[in-house]
């Protein structure tokens, strides 16, 4: 994500988060693990782009656990869903390999702009985003990074209003799979296929982003981090942790007619 944009990521930050520490729906937890939905607008962990932040995923993890939580991934600022924490540093250490070697399978939902394809694999390299100030000694002229994402195209939707050069307005929902984890690699992804994420004021669509504000009434990024599934790193039981579609995003899928994805689907591990 860019820094000049970052303030304001192109999204409302709801209330919660300015004027009160907001609590956290807890996913999953036992002695080795926690797992939270961290909704959009709230940033992952202090870093030297939030000087005007008050709260923070990591802090309010550890505040209502009440113990020190080690972060295992990141989920950008403006996407929400399944954020996974270890209780110990060896936890911690046997959930970084299963990362650092993509074994830990997420699942994300998206909406995109116009419609996409009924699926298949985005096998496209891409060149790392650097920071400008936490990347300042990384080579800019590193060659492009393997990058595999699967998508599915789970229901599509026209609205009878012309913008732009186009009569109507297309949306797909898209289920998506990362096979590997570069930066922003999904929005990245989409955005080379055309179908931008809706929401997203790096990669998308002047236009579109916009529009989707005013009909819907609220602008964020529509990029939410649904599952985790992965073995647990003591009990070697398979785990898989969702996070259900928040109100927004329910409200979206009301006015399009979409099924919801968490409907019909399964109760998961606790």
């Amino acid at each position: 994500m860019t820094h000049d944009k970052i303030d304001t990521c192109g999204f409302d930050i709801p209330d919660e988060l300015t004027e009160q520490a907001p609590v956290l729906d807890i996913l999953y937890q036992d002695e080795h693990l926690v797992a939270v939905h961290k909704p959009a607008g709230l940033f992952v962990h202090r870093s030297y782009l939030d000087r005007h932040e008050k709260y923070f995923a990591l802090q309010l993890v550890r505040d209502q656990i009440g113990q020190y939580v080690y972060p295992l991934h990141r989920l950008d600022r403006p996407t929400s869903g399944v954020l996974l924490f270890a209780l110990s540093k060896e936890v911690a250490r046997i959930m970084g390999e299963q990362f650092s070697e993509n074994r830990i399978h997420k699942t994300y939902i998206s909406i995109c702009r116009g419609f996409t394809p009924e699926g298949g694999i985005i096998d496209y390299p891409l060149k790392e985003k650097l920071d400008k100030l936490g990347d300042k000694f990384v080579s800019e002229n590193k060659p492009a990074q393997q990058a595999v994402s699967g998508y599915e195209t789970l229901a599509q939707a026209t609205l009878p209003i012309a913008l732009g050069k186009f009569p109507t307005v297309r949306y797909s929902l898209v289920k998506l799979k990362p096979k590997t984890g570069r930066r922003h690699q999904l929005r990245r992804h989409m955005a080379h296929l055309r179908h931008p994420m809706l929401g997203d004021i790096n990669y998308g669509d002047n236009k579109q982003n916009p529009f989707f504000g005013e009909h819907f009434g609220f602008r964020r990024l529509m990029l939410h981090a649904w599952q985790l599934e992965f073995v647990h790193p003591v009990t070697r039981q398979r785990v898989n942790i969702r996070a259900p579609l928040d109100d927004q995003w329910q409200h979206v899928l009301t006015s399009l007619q979409w099924q919801n994805p968490d409907d019909g689907c399964p109760d998961i591990c606790r």
